[in-house]
């Protein structure tokens, strides 16, 4: 076999191994950005049906507005109403943003910067939000007694057994709370470990 032919045969075969090489990076990179978004699609859902409730219980408070006749249950109700809209959709816009991190468009370092800077976004909203949802629930409470029963929650006395299940009720909703906190922070940490992957 003459030189020429050698060089000849060597060069078609590095371009079929580069070709070769460029499909499987990009095979690696497809399903890494399907197991990627996988991770958020079961939180997103279940969100999305969280939302829905909510702006149903937006519109029910709405169209009962009137029933709030005091200038502090008709605040508390728009701060109720203002809650049930705007907290959804920032969680949701949140976790549309970390879910779609385009992986292939950008290189490992841009990915991981792009993806720590929308998983702080994500987990920021998820804090404030339990924060905010013991303050919803106290806000809520005066507004639900006034339409359910046309009865205002600060003019009525409340029973001992009302007095008991506070506590009870907000201790459960600090568990619920952090457990919700947690499945956020596992549900980022295991996509970020999907994406560390690429590193090698």
């Amino acid at each position: 076999m003459k030189l020429e032919e050698m060089k000849s045969l060597w060069t078609e075969m590095s371009l079929k191994l580069e070709s070769q090489k460029s499909l499987t990076d990009k095979l690696i990179l497809e399903m890494t950005q399907e197991r990627y978004v996988n991770k958020f699609s079961k939180i997103q859902m279940y969100e999305s049906i969280g939302a829905l409730i909510c702006f149903i219980a937006a519109f029910f408070i709405v169209i009962n507005i009137g029933k709030l006749d005091t200038w502090y249950l008709l605040t508390f109700g728009i701060i109720t109403i203002a809650f049930l809209i705007l907290m959804p959709i920032l969680v949701l816009r949140s976790i549309k943003s970390i879910k779609h991190l385009n992986i292939a468009s950008n290189n490992y370092k841009e990915t991981i910067m792009s993806f720590a800077k929308a998983k702080k976004k994500l987990l920021t909203f998820q804090r404030v939000g339990i924060y905010l949802s013991f303050l919803f629930a106290l806000v809520i409470m005066p507004v639900s007694s006034k339409i359910l029963n046309n009865k205002d929650f600060f003019a009525i006395e409340h029973s001992t057994k009302f007095w008991i299940g506070m506590p009870l009720f907000f201790a459960g909703l600090f568990f619920f709370a952090r457990w919700g906190y947690r499945s956020y922070q596992n549900i980022t940490n295991s996509a970020e470990n999907i994406l560390k992957e690429l590193e090698n």
